[in-house]
């Protein structure tokens, strides 16, 4: 049995640990364990680092049958002498004196030490935080959520804790999951065959949101600067390795910017947290880009020091349309189309950051009709004539360009668009006018139009899907792979 006057030291702490002669107890899962007549390894490992810990054992003094049962997913604790391991690649090991066992895994166990495809353990979602490559994830993105939230601090921004429950949809797309007390087997409607919500909670019909970024425009014409960082949902029937059901945002809102010093922002904000990474999770880091599952070119670092050292271009959308044209001229094949007025495909914005320019990319200046109605519209179109409704204008042979956006974009390698982001209108009878040209529901909106009528300031703001970061500071290749549990279509077990 463990000793219990001797306070555990976490692996981490342990494998740091140079007091050798010194008693510690480690407590932990087993990743592996090797047997002979003459001495047992057993590799422990509690989740604060991704290392392990050796646990040297001299099987003649222990139960035999004890240490057969002890394999890999068991948790254990050992107490021992710390000592200078004698293995290439740690420091210390220690030489254990008891062991107790706290929970066995039988042959059953499904993270057993083989090559699982990742398809596989998310089937056991439940168990593969226990690994190696997922415990290197979580501690990544535990890391990823400390930068955001330190970056804002340091640069004046105010955490803003934004509504979950909302009755008005941000993206005017309409794929928002209802929010209800109402027995869905017996609703109450009207003439027309509406339901009516009158005896519902909230009295209205409300839904999960999409986004934060409306009640934090709120805050931002109010306290200057804020962000938001919270869950939002998308009722989006997508199967993609890049679409969630369930997922985190990150969403800062400023008064008194424009579009080039959101850029700035943008491309600020993105480096800090990559340097961040790169600086607090190097080990987590270097097991995922030596792991040729993951990284079979092993090179995760260097995209990510590349990062940091390339200053991202600036590229208007009317330009980015020009050089796939130009590319598909020469004899490059896109799945998707890309004319003027068509919003562009990962694959798209892929070709623009990993092969022509090599670098991210901040696209600008979108056509207004994939655009969001709450962006600022730029005064002329992109060949300089007056904003209008663009229909019977040519362009370059192609639809003509009509009024265009000030939307700042991140395109980055590997991912595609990673912020969206965009000055706001802050004129009222401008955004009243996109509303109406929209036709969306303005009895949801007046308070957000009310902040145009009453001391109105120019401002921006952007959007980072935090998963979308995370996918790329680790390298994974499928989003369900960088949240502890997916919700996407028919999954939301765990």
């Amino acid at each position: 049995m463990a000793k219990d006057n001797i306070r555990r030291t976490k692996v981490v702490d342990a494998l740091r640990r140079t007091d050798f002669g010194a008693t510690i107890n480690v407590k932990g899962w087993v990743r592996t364990h090797r047997s002979s007549k003459v001495v047992d390894f057993i590799a422990l490992n509690d989740g604060s680092t991704i290392k392990s810990i050796q646990v040297v054992v001299d099987p003649t003094k222990f139960d035999g049958e004890l240490l057969k049962q002890i394999t890999t997913g068991a948790c254990i604790s050992a107490v021992g002498t710390l000592v200078e391991s004698q293995g290439a690649g740690q420091t210390s090991e220690i030489q254990c004196e008891s062991i107790e066992v706290y929970g066995l895994c039988g042959n059953d166990y499904p993270m057993q030490k083989k090559g699982q495809t990742f398809e596989f353990m998310r089937q056991h979602a439940h168990m593969r935080l226990r690994t190696n490559i997922f415990g290197a994830i979580m501690r990544i993105r535990h890391n990823m959520a400390m930068a955001i939230h330190q970056y804002f601090h340091g640069h004046g921004f105010l955490y803003f804790h934004t509504p979950i429950i909302t009755a008005s949809d941000c993206e005017g797309a309409g794929n928002m999951f209802q929010v209800t007390t109402k027995n869905l087997y017996d609703l109450k409607k009207d003439e027309g065959g509406k339901i009516i919500y009158d005896d519902d909670f909230f009295g209205e019909q409300t839904s999960l949101t999409v986004s934060g970024q409306l009640e934090g425009e709120l805050g931002a014409t109010a306290l200057g600067q804020v962000y938001t960082f919270g869950p939002t949902f998308r009722a989006e029937n997508s199967n993609t390795p890049r679409h969630l059901a369930e997922f985190w945002m990150v969403e800062p809102e400023v008064a008194f910017i424009d579009q080039e010093e959101l850029m700035d922002l943008e491309e600020d904000f993105i480096k800090y947290c990559v340097r961040w990474a790169l600086d607090k999770c190097r080990d987590d880091l270097d097991f995922i880009n030596d792991n040729k599952f993951i990284t079979p070119q092993h090179d995760l670092i260097p995209r990510l020091e590349g990062v940091l050292k390339d200053t991202f271009v600036r590229l208007p959308y009317t330009e980015g349309i020009n050089i796939l044209q130009d590319a598909i001229k020469q004899g490059k094949k896109f799945e998707f189309p890309c004319n003027w007025g068509d919003d562009l495909a990962s694959e798209h914005e892929r070709y623009l950051v990993e092969e022509y320019f090599k670098k991210p990319v901040i696209m600008t200046d979108y056509p207004r009709a994939f655009k969001s109605f709450y962006m600022k519209q730029n005064a002329t179109t992109p060949e300089g004539q007056a904003s209008g409704t663009g229909e019977s204008i040519g362009y370059k042979g192609a639809i003509a360009p009509g009024p265009t956006m000030q939307g700042t974009d991140v395109l980055f390698p590997q991912i595609g668009e990673i912020i969206g982001g965009s000055v706001r209108e802050e004129n009222y009878e401008k955004l009243l006018g996109e509303v109406e040209r929209r036709k969306m529901d303005k009895t949801h909106l007046w308070w957000y139009l009310d902040t145009r009528r009453w001391g109105s300031c120019p401002h921006a703001g952007f959007g980072l899907g935090f998963e979308r970061l995370i996918l790329f500071v680790t390298g994974m290749q499928n989003i369900r792979d960088v949240i502890p549990f997916p919700r996407t279509p028919k999954s939301a077990e765990f």
